[in-house]
């Protein structure tokens, strides 16, 4: 049985769209606002976890479709990286999507994808795993495609014969659709009170 170390290293996996979103039907909030180095930390801590390092992914609208969300991600995206944060981003894929509204029939608009986001976050915590850089994995997600990477970190660590920890952190209130983290993990819930002391004070919304 491998043993528990008294020091655990702890790397952070962030959807930055996964979070934002439960972000916002957790407490409400219309754009990205979090300090997610503070967040991972405000994780990370209790627990008894050393924050080694924040890796951050996303998807990003092109300029043409969507200029303030393109601008406000790239100022955003730039602050991080000079911060320390391991920023990883693509651009959205757009394609029709139709749903059917009640008493007028068909309706066709435009989204925006996310494409190779979370393949790359799962192949980011593998390697990471495979080199023992870490001893605690926290993806800040409530995607349960993910469930899969926590069985192979599991499958890495009983490989190498050492202690490997799995977390899902994710904000939580009572409003939320769902407040389950991703299966096969340590589930991680953040209330408002610890969202709202990470607030990134900055706005990195583009000036009207």
């Amino acid at each position: 049985m491998p043993t528990e170390p008294a020091l655990k290293r702890a790397f952070a996996f962030v959807d930055g769209q996964n979070l934002f979103h439960n972000a916002r039907n957790a407490f409400g909030y219309t754009h990205p606002n979090d300090d997610v180095q503070k967040l991972a930390q405000a994780v990370c801590t209790p627990r008894g976890w050393r924050l080694d390092r924040v890796h951050f992914y996303t998807g990003v609208p092109s300029p043409t479709d969507h200029p303030s969300w393109h601008a406000f991600w790239s100022n955003k995206l730039a602050m991080m990286g000079r911060r320390g944060v391991v920023v990883f981003s693509r651009p959205l894929v757009y394609r029709d999507k139709t749903v059917q509204v009640p008493g007028f029939g068909p309706h066709t608009f435009l989204v925006g994808e996310e494409k190779g986001i979370d393949v790359r976050l799962a192949l980011d915590a593998l390697d990471a795993a495979h080199r023992q850089e870490y001893d605690v994995a926290v993806i800040f997600t409530q995607d349960q495609n993910l469930s899969e990477l926590a069985t192979l970190i599991r499958q890495v660590a009983v490989f190498q014969n050492r202690w490997i920890n799995i977390a899902s952190a994710y904000p939580d209130s009572p409003s939320a659709p769902t407040r389950r983290g991703v299966n096969r993990t340590d589930w991680c819930p953040i209330d408002q009170s610890t969202y709202d002391a990470c607030i990134d004070p900055r706005d990195y919304r583009p000036k009207p």
